[in-house]
Order: C-alpha cells, then structure tokens, then sequence
C-alpha cells in the first residue's frame, strides 16, 4: 500500500474516508494516524486498566441539549483508596471544582464529572451524594469533588440548567470500562469545537516493554476554538472557505462562551506522584495545540492528570505515619510526556470525527465536520 507522510501524518490512501453506513469513523477508521507511538487495543482512557467512563446525554425537545461524562480512575471506593494527582491550567477562563485541594494534597478522592458551566455546583452535590453514600464512608464528613465543564450555552437552554443530581448519579453508577462513546455524547452533547460539532473523545498511547511498556489514556471534552489543523494542515480555514459553517462569524465576536474550553484528563498506569502527574497534565495541553487551539482569553481549559498503581495510592486512613513508594525517575518519564501529547491531540480529532450535526436552541445549527470535503483536501 502506498503512502504519503506530512510529518507525522500518515495518510493511508487506499483505506481514506470509507464512512461506515452504521456511523462516523474515528480519526484512524478515517485512514489518518497522527504521532509516533502506538496506541492501546481500544485507543480510549479505558485502556488504563480499572478506569471507567459513564455517560447521560439529555437531549429533549428543541433546546435542551447537553449531558454529563463519569471518569472513575479505579473500580473500588476512590475515597478510602485515593490516587494521585495534578492539575494544569492554560487560561482559567473556567470552573474545575476541587483543584485547589489537589493540588495541596496531591490526590484524588472521588470520581472526576464533567458537564455544562451551570450545572456543576448540581454535578457537585451529586458527587457527594455518591461518595457520602458508600457503606465504608458512613463517618466520612468532609469530601472534595472534583468537576470540571464547559459552556454549552449556543446550542443548549444552559439557564435552564436541566441536568439534574440523578442525571451525574446515574453516569457514575453505570460507568464501564471498555469502548467509550464519543461525539455529541455526554458533556459533549451540545459542544462546539473548531466552529464545527465537537464533544467528547478519547485515545491511548502504549509505551514498549523498554520504555516501562506503560499506558497513557486521554479523555476531553472539547468546546474550543482556532485554527483547525491536522499535523499542521491548516485543513478548517479550507474546509469552511474562511469562515464558520456552524455559526455566523458575526455571532463568535467577543463572546466568552463562543471562544470556547476545553477539559483534558489522563490517566497511566505509571507510578507517578503528584509532582509529575501535574507535569503530565501540562503536557496533555499540548494537544489543544497541535490541532490548532490558542488557548483564548475565554476559554477555560484544564488538564487533571492521575494515576492508578496501585504502589503509589493514599489510603484514607493508615497505621503507620510514613509511606514508602517505588516512582518512576524524571529521566524516564519524557516518553509519558510524548504519549500524553499525541492522545491529547488524537482524543480531540476523535471528538471532531464522530460528532454529528446538532440542531438546538433557537434553531440553530452547528454542521459536523465535513469528511468528504476533508478526504478530498487531504488527498
């Protein structure tokens, strides 16, 4: 099979753009790979064994169109057996409830929500609700959620806030592992992402046997803006001939919530302490880039990174008043970096490629990106 290289695109002409009749393709189904290392068998943060992902989409009637997306990092009681943590911020413009707590402890204690701007003190108290009610918690009277979003407000009735305690509950409680839905899912239900139908999306890198043979997975919910580019193709402004197919460029002026966010999280296996989980997380920002992001003074976007070994969890409560951990040296993590870049960028296009039209509020219409027309520019 031929190919042709644009750095470190790979484009496999003989596999390019076959739409599946049953639904979008993501980005490699599309017949495009970007970066270097390989990614894990389901290319999703659920490749990091013992994460989970759950998800609500709520989409009723003509306006209501948004969701919320569950990231459990192990299959026990995260309270008792907190992981890791860090976190990074690129533009605050946004709400990532609890960091504070993270980043003084340096750990994690409940699962991680996203959802829509004026639904996280709801996707909060939710939180609590969950973890306050766990039989090995009945004494627990202090806990930190952790709940990040971003604003779904042009395509989705956001005052209304429709996203309820029972909503977040329920995303919690059914979160799997295994593949993860993506697109117009979720907290990406009503998202905008590169003027085009963004959303949800996740991938994975596998690191070889010789580098620690370690898994980085990626999950973002994108709602931003720039100039969209696929390994620095500049494919949006050609795609959209200059200007947004989704919304009047009139409309995108100096709105905050138009600029866009866009909320990263990664999970490894990697026995990192918070240190360099927050390092990692600033790396997984990365991402926003490589497709084309800013990082705009509206946007907020965040990178919450943690880890699941097992050597370097906090319990809750412990005998001794020492911990004994076995981490990952700084010179062996640069690979981790690489890994949490390109999943970060991969989870982005992800969410670009199987997010489909969206009609909501007020009429309007956001388009989904256009593979035809790309398969024929990339060509």
């Amino acid at each position: 099979m031929k190919f042709l290289a644009f750095g470190a695109l790979f484009i496999l002409l003989a596999g390019l753009a076959h739409l599946a009749p049953e639904g979008r393709p993501r980005l490699r189904q599309f017949g495009l790979k970007t970066g270097v290392l390989d990614p894990g068998p389901l290319n999703a943060i659920t490749d990091v064994a013992g994460v989970k992902v759950g998800q609500v989409t709520l989409i009723e009637g003509r306006d209501v169109r948004t969701g919320v997306t569950a990231i459990l990092p192990h299959e026990g009681n995260v309270f008792q057996d907190k992981v890791p943590a860090g976190v990074e911020s690129a533009n605050g413009f946004g709400k990532l409830t609890g960091t504070t707590q993270v980043e003084e402890l340096g750990n994690l204690e409940t699962p991680i929500v996203l959802t829509n701007t004026l639904s996280v003190p709801t996707a909060a108290d939710a939180v609590l609700d969950y973890v306050l009610g766990l039989p090995e918690n009945k004494s627990v009277e202090s806990v930190n959620p952790v709940v990040g979003e971003t604003n779904d407000g042009w395509l989705n009735d956001i005052r209304g806030r429709h996203v309820k305690k029972e909503h977040v509950l329920e995303a919690i409680r059914s979160a799997k592992a295994g593949p993860v839905e993506e697109g117009a899912v979720g907290a990406g239900t009503g998202t905008i992402c590169y003027n085009f139908k963004g959303g949800i999306g996740t991938a994975s890198r596998k690191l070889a046997a010789a580098r620690g043979g370690y898994t980085v997975g990626v999950l973002v919910q994108t709602n931003h803006g720039g100039n969209f580019q696929i390994s620095g193709i500049p494919v949006g402004e050609k795609l959209r001939g200059g200007r947004g197919e989704g919304k009047p460029a009139a409309s995108m002026r100096d709105d905050p919530a138009v600029e866009g966010s866009c909320m990263i999280v990664v999970a490894t296996d990697a026995p990192l302490d918070a240190r360099n989980l927050k390092r990692l997380a600033r790396r997984a920002l990365l991402g926003i880039a490589r497709t084309g992001g800013t990082n705009s003074n509206g946007s907020g976007d965040y990178a919450i990174a943690f880890s699941t070994a097992k050597e370097v969890r906090v319990p809750h409560r412990a005998a001794t008043a020492t911990q004994t951990v076995t981490l990952l040296r700084n010179d062996n993590i640069s690979s981790l970096f690489l890994a949490a870049a390109e999943a970060s960028e991969e989870a982005i296009l992800n969410s670009l490629f199987k997010a489909v039209r969206m009609e909501g509020k007020d009429g309007r219409a956001v388009e989904a990106l256009p593979l035809d027309k790309l398969k024929e520019l990339i060509k």
